[in-house]
């Protein structure tokens, strides 16, 4: 199974936890979060936080880290055709028992697309009674236009 875990960046300040479903192709190979050009994750982060965007994935991490934002994946591990979440098959939830016992400070959790956030809801619910919300997916394959979900995540992120 391949997983991004060496590459999480989290630490015990973070509070916010942005979680998609699992990571595509591209970020696998990578070994990075979001690695997939045309994905607006990394572009949508810099702009709300008024930054230019990061070439090399330390000190995309770092903005995050500042800001105590961690992300991860609801899912270890997961069959899929290319990099679809449509497709899912044989999916495995990841340790969140441990993760949020390891990381109490984390309040928030923001899924990026209502897909993550179903996968959660299915197969871990919310027994830590955290803040839950649905962010527009940064894939292309959501053809929202790149404003309207800046403006989606600029309005959730900074209110927290």
């Amino acid at each position: 199974t391949l997983s991004l875990h060496d590459a999480l960046p989290i630490y015990e300040n973070c509070e916010i936890l942005i979680l998609g479903t699992m990571p595509g192709a591209e970020s696998l190979i990578k070994q990075e979060y979001y690695a997939f050009e045309r994905n607006q994750f990394w572009r949508i982060i810099f702009s709300i936080f008024g930054k230019e965007i990061a070439d090399n994935y330390e000190s995309k991490k770092v903005v995050l880290l500042n800001n105590n934002i961690a992300i991860w994946d609801v899912l270890a591990s997961c069959d899929r055709e290319n990099s679809s979440d449509s497709n899912i098959r044989n999916a495995v939830v990841n340790d969140f028992r441990g993760l949020f016992s390891k990381y109490s400070n984390l309040k928030n959790i923001y899924f990026n697309g209502k897909k993550a956030e179903s996968l959660y809801r299915k197969l871990v619910g919310n027994k830590d009674n955290l803040k839950l919300s649905v962010l527009p997916s940064t894939s292309p394959a959501n053809a929202v236009k790149f404003e309207s979900k800046l403006d989606e995540w600029r309005h959730i992120l900074l209110r927290t």
